[in-house]
Parts: structure tokens; C-alpha cells; sequence
């Protein structure tokens, strides 16, 4: 018998998964306790920004430095996951994120903008660690459930548009004048208890799961076209929604629309984002994630079509809301094709090496989107997104075809 088939058919065994029910709540929940660390990050960051940095231009550098901070982080995150398992994992980004909320509540009464940039680093640390719980989720149950335990949990998300905000809410005028102190205290003590749900997960232990064989060298894995494919796929989803998502609320704005209007368009997108989660896994197990993936580019586009077809508040809101669906259809597909590319032995590092390449990205978008935005406009924005979405579609649709003559 083969290395891979010894994993599969462990792997397949019911016993092996005694806690799957208990595991995915408890992951589902932290996802919605932890998602709502980066929920408040982008609802007070350009605000405290502004109000502390010394100078104006560097108002939205926090929240640029959390995106590093989440793609500075995804190795280290994945190297102890593989050496101390996903518990330890947890552990560390649960005390990052207790680590932001202090550092910020701190940097608020200190007038510090720097040490506010020092704590943004470590709320992309957490968010880094959050994202891996998705493949936790995956590997809580047997193989063929993978996709939509992974697509579940993400749909904890929902929760977290719902959860931070309210935080921010009723608790930034608590502690007269440092606005917003009390709220990065209260992110902290969220973290914590995240981390106290967290304690409940039972992941399988990696010696049950893993195949005779060796992990094997990286540079192998990495160039599996299925693994490439994923890659690209996942960078662009995601780059092109944190590229629109950071320019549409400064553009409405600059369009002269209200507040007030740009944070109800972010909040239903967070909502777009992650709602689809309940059933994209469903939709993954029955038509495949490269038509899950294929779906999700082509709504991104549609996405920035309706951005060029007016700059009302209804056509910010619609293309916010598509392209939070188009987000968790691409992301999720693509996240799908990674369970796909690696052995048992190899998860934490091929899954951690993903998500430094997508963080990464997105962390080169996210400083570019302003820029972009106050020199050449939110119709060239939208135009240039079409450039990735292209390659994507192109290179997504080619192995498509291929697959299907293989199969014939």
C-alpha cells in the first residue's frame, strides 16, 4: 500500500473525529469573538490615525501595518502549529490579541502614534492566527466534509460585523477624553475570552494522521499546478476586495456622499463577506471549487462594473455587497484547492506558506488603493482591477478545460 493511500484510509476512519460537532462550534464562535479584533482595527484605525499621527499622511499607516502585520506573521504562525500543534497556535494569536487592545487603549492615553502602529502589527498577528482556523475546521472531520466545515467556520465572520461595531459603540465615550480607550480594553478582554473557548477544541493529534512517507521539499509543492492555481486565485480574490473595499469608503467621501452611508456600505459588505459561508461549502462539494472560484472572479468583476455604472450611494452599496460575495466564493474555493494540494505531514507548512503569499499581497494593495485613489480617481481604481481579474479567469478557465478533456 502507497504512503497516500495509508493517509487517505486513515484519515477517512469516523473514529478518528469523536469531537467534530464540538470542535466546529467552539471554532465558529471564536471566529466571530476573534473576528470582531479586526472589525474594531478598521472601524476606529483611520480615526485614531488621525487623531494622533503627526502628520496627516500617515493618518491610514495603522491599518496598513496590520495587513504586514498579517502577512509578517502566517509563517511564524504555521511553523508552531507544525511544531507545537494548532493549540499552541491559537494561544499565541489569542495573546497577540489581547497584546493590541492593551498596546491601543495604552497608545490612546499617551497620544502615542507609534506605539498605536506597534499595535495594529500585532492585531494583523491575531487576525493571521484567525485565518487559520479555517483549516483547523478542516481538519475536525473526515475528508469528504472538509469544504464545508472550512466554509462554516468562516461564516462566524457574520457575527463579527455584528459584534464589533456594537463594541465600539457603547463603550468609545466610556472614559472621557480618550475616546475609544475602554473599546481597545474591551477588544482585549474578547481575546481572552476567545481564548478560553479556544481550550474546548480537540484536534485530532497529527501522529493519527499522518502517512509513512516524508513531507516533501516546498519548492515541490508549491509548483503542483493545482497548488499554483489556488495561489493565484486566492491573491486575487482577496486582493482586489481589500483593494476596492479600503478606496470605496474614502471615494463615497470624495463623491460627496455621507459618513454615515460609507460605514453602512462597509458593514453590510463584512456581512456579504461571510453570510455565503453557511452554504459555499455545500456548493464546493457539488460543483467543484474551480467552478466555486470561477463564480467568485466573475462576480468581482460584475462588482466593479457597477462601481463605473454611477457613484450614487445605491451603487456603492451594490457593489460593496457583490463584492463581499464574490470574496468568500473565491476565497473559500481557493482554500478548498489547498486541502487538495498537500499530504497530512505537510498541512501546516504548505497552509501557512498560502497565506503568506495571499497576506502579502494584499498588504501591497492596501498601501496602494489611497494612493491610486487620490491621484487618478475610483474609475481608474476599478478599471485596473480587471488587469489580475483577467489573468486569473484566463489561467482558472485554461485548467478547467484541461480537466474536462482529461476526464473525457
Amino acid at each position: 500500500m502507497s504512503a497516500t493511500s495509508t493517509s487517505v484510509s486513515v484519515e477517512a476512519l469516523p473514529s478518528a473525529y469523536p469531537h467534530s460537532k464540538s470542535n466546529l462550534a467552539s471554532l465558529t464562535i471564536a471566529q466571530a469573538l476573534a473576528g470582531a479584533n479586526t472589525t474594531v482595527i478598521f472601524a476606529t484605525g483611520a480615526i485614531v490615525g488621525s487623531t494622533l499621527a503627526p502628520n496627516q499622511a500617515l493618518a491610514t499607516l495603522p491599518i496598513s501595518l496590520f495587513v504586514v502585520g498579517m502577512a509578517a506573521c502566517a509563517l511564524p504562525a504555521g511553523v508552531i502549529a507544525q511544531r507545537r500543534g494548532r493549540g499552541a497556535a491559537f494561544l499565541v494569536g489569542t495573546a497577540c490579541g489581547v497584546i493590541v487592545g492593551l498596546l491601543s487603549a495604552l497608545a490612546v492615553v499617551l497620544g502615542s502614534f507609534w506605539l498605536y502602529c506597534v499595535a495594529t502589527f500585532f492585531g494583523g498577528a491575531y487576525a493571521a492566527v484567525v485565518f487559520s482556523y479555517r483549516f483547523a475546521a478542516a481538519d475536525c472531520v473526515p475528508p469528504d466534509r472538509r469544504p464545508r466545515a472550512l466554509s462554516f467556520v468562516m461564516a462566524g465572520g457574520v457575527f463579527a460585523g455584528v459584534i464589533g461595531p456594537q463594541l465600539v459603540n457603547y463603550t468609545m465615550d466610556l472614559w472621557a477624553p480618550y475616546t475609544f480607550a475602554v473599546t481597545f480594553l474591551a477588544q482585549a478582554a474578547v481575546a481572552v475570552l476567545s481564548a478560553l473557548i479556544l481550550l474546548r477544541v480537540r484536534i485530532p493529534p497529527p501522529v493519527a494522521l499522518q502517512s509513512i512517507s516524508a513531507p516533501r521539499p516546498m519548492r515541490v509543492i508549491a509548483f503542483q499546478p493545482k497548488f499554483m492555481i489556488a495561489v493565484i486565485c486566492g491573491v486575487v480574490s482577496y486582493l482586489l476586495m481589500n483593494f476596492l473595499m479600503t478606496s470605496a469608503p474614502l471615494a463615497m467621501r470624495m463623491c460627496g456622499l455621507p459618513q454615515k452611508a460609507a460605514n453602512l456600505g462597509v458593514q453590510w459588505h463584512v456581512v456579504a463577506m461571510y453570510a455565503p459561508g453557511f452554504f459555499t461549502g455545500s456548493l464546493i462539494a457539488r460543483f467543484g471549487a474551480h467552478k466555486v472560484i470561477m463564480a467568485g472572479l466573475l462576480l468581482t468583476g460584475l462588482a466593479a462594473a457597477i462601481g463605473l455604472s454611477g457613484v450614487d450611494v445605491d451603487h456603492f452599496w451594490l457593489m460593496l455587497i457583490v463584492l463581499g460575495i464574490a470574496w468568500n466564493f473565491g476565497f473559500i474555493g481557493a482554500s478548498a484547492l489547498v486541502l487538495q494540494s498537500h499530504r497530512p505531514e505537510e498541512k501546516s507548512r504548505v497552509q501557512s506558506f498560502n497565506d503568506f503569499i495571499v497576506f502579502g499581497s494584499v498588504a501591497v494593495g492596501s498601501f496602494l488603493s489611497g494612493g491610486l485613489l487620490t491621484v487618478y480617481g475610483w474609475s481608474t481604481v476599478l478599471w485596473l482591477s480587471f488587469v489580475p481579474l483577467t489573468v486569473a479567469v484566463v489561467i482558472l478557465g485554461g485548467a478547467s478545460i484541461a480537466r474536462a478533456k482529461q476526464r473525457a
